[in-house]
């Protein structure tokens, strides 16, 4: 499921597609992930959907959450162990940094270290079909 950089992903139509009922629950949780710039964890998109209408359950947003995830339309990362977030899978290429105090998550692409991969790859007589990097790390001048 490829989108414009701008575009939001019409994960309604994706889902109707896949012959899955769109209920208030799901076209709320929907929404919020359409509207979201974060890798929110289910319980994030529990509060932010319970806000809205009081009756989601939890149950709803992990059923539709691996709905999307078999799809391919979202990314389920589970960085450093935590609890699963997620992000919507359009948008070009990019790898992660994440704060080991915050949690906060910085996207980020580098011409450098896609290059490098390919060469190491190359090297060892393979062609990358599939990756991810996460970096961990702290801001620079904190200390543990």
């Amino acid at each position: 499921m490829k989108h414009a950089l701008n575009q939001k992903p019409d994960y309604e139509k994706e889902l109707r597609k896949a012959g899955v009922r769109i209920t208030k629950p799901r076209r709320i949780i929907i929404d919020i992930l359409t509207s979201t710039e974060d890798h929110p964890d289910a319980m994030k998109i529990f509060h932010r959907a319970i806000e809205i209408d009081a009756s989601i359950s939890l149950s709803t947003v992990y059923r539709t959450m691996n709905l999307l995830e078999e799809m391919g339309a979202i990314h389920r990362h589970a960085f450093n162990g935590g609890p699963s977030r997620f992000e919507q899978a359009h948008g070009e290429h990019h790898d992660h940094l994440i704060d080991i105090d915050t949690g906060a998550v910085v996207e980020f692409k580098s011409d450098k270290i896609e290059k490098l991969q390919e060469e190491i790859a190359k090297s060892l007589g393979y062609d990358i079909v599939h990756h991810r990097l996460e970096l961990y790390g702290r801001k620079t001048g904190k200390s543990s």
